[in-house]
C-alpha cells in the first residue's frame, strides 16, 4: 500500500492505537496509512450525534477491520484465507447486527464477519440485543458502523439487507439480498421471528460458502 502524507490525529489519544495496529501490519501497511485510516475512522464515528462515548476505542476497533479487510484484498491467504461475509442494511442497528451476530456465533473462527450500515444509528436496537441474548448471542461489543470500500472490497460475499440502491456492488463480488422485514420499533416477539428467519438463512450459507 502506498504511503500518504501523514494526517493530523483528531485526538491525541488514538496515537496509541495506530502504534498497536501499526506493528501488526508491519510489512503490509504503511504507517501513514495506518494512521490515515483511525483519524478517518474516528471522525466517521463521531460524525453521527448519538455516538459520543468511547469514540478512541471505537475508532481503533473500526480502523482495524478496515485495515483487516485491504490486506485480505492484497493477500488473501496471508490473511488467513477464511471466506468473508459482509452484511448491510441501513442502519446497522437491527437486521444487518442480528444476521452478522447469528453467522459469528455458529461459524467460529473459520468465517470473518463483518456489518456496516449506509445511515448507521447511533446504537443497535434493544429488542435486537434481547432477541440475540436469549438465543445466546452476545451482542456486548456491537455497534452501529458506516459502510466503507475497504469492508466492500475485502468481502468474498456481500449481503444486502433493505438498504436499496445504497448497497454498493462491486464487480466479481457474490451478491445475495435477504428481504427480511426490519425491526425498528417493532415488538420483541416480531424481532423474535425476524432473528429466527435470518438464523435459518444462515443455515444455507453455511452451506453454500466455500473453503468450510
Amino acid at each position: 500500500m502506498a504511503a500518504s502524507s501523514q494526517p493530523v490525529l483528531p485526538d491525541e489519544r488514538l496515537a496509541a492505537g495506530v502504534a498497536r495496529l501499526a506493528v501488526r501490519h508491519q510489512g503490509r501497511c504503511a504507517v501513514e496509512t495506518v494512521q490515515r485510516l483511525v483519524a478517518d475512522s474516528y471522525k466517521q464515528l463521531a460524525a453521527n450525534a448519538q455516538v459520543r462515548t468511547h469514540l478512541v476505542v471505537l475508532a481503533e476497533r473500526f480502523a482495524a477491520e478496515r485495515l483487516d479487510a485491504l490486506a485480505h484484498v492484497e493477500n488473501p491467504v496471508a490473511s488467513g484465507g477464511r471466506p468473508r461475509v459482509l452484511f448491510v442494511c441501513s442502519h446497522n442497528a437491527g437486521r444487518s447486527q442480528m444476521a452478522a451476530a447469528l453467522l459469528a456465533h455458529r461459524a467460529g473462527d473459520i468465517v470473518t464477519v463483518s456489518s456496516a450500515g449506509t445511515h448507521p444509528a447511533g446504537a443497535v436496537d434493544p429488542h435486537v440485543v434481547q432477541a440475540l441474548t436469549e438465543a445466546g448471542v452476545a451482542l456486548d461489543d456491537a455497534y452501529p458502523k458506516p459502510l466503507t470500500d475497504e469492508v466492500v472490497q475485502g468481502a468474498d460475499t456481500v449481503i444486502t439487507m433493505g438498504c436499496g440502491d445504497a448497497c454498493p456492488v462491486v464487480p466479481g463480488h457474490r451478491y445475495l439480498d435477504w428481504p427480511v422485514p426490519d425491526p425498528d420499533g417493532a415488538p420483541i416477539a416480531v424481532v423474535r421471528s425476524i432473528r429466527d428467519a435470518i438464523d435459518a438463512r444462515i443455515t444455507a450459507l453455511l452451506d453454500s460458502l466455500p473453503g468450510i
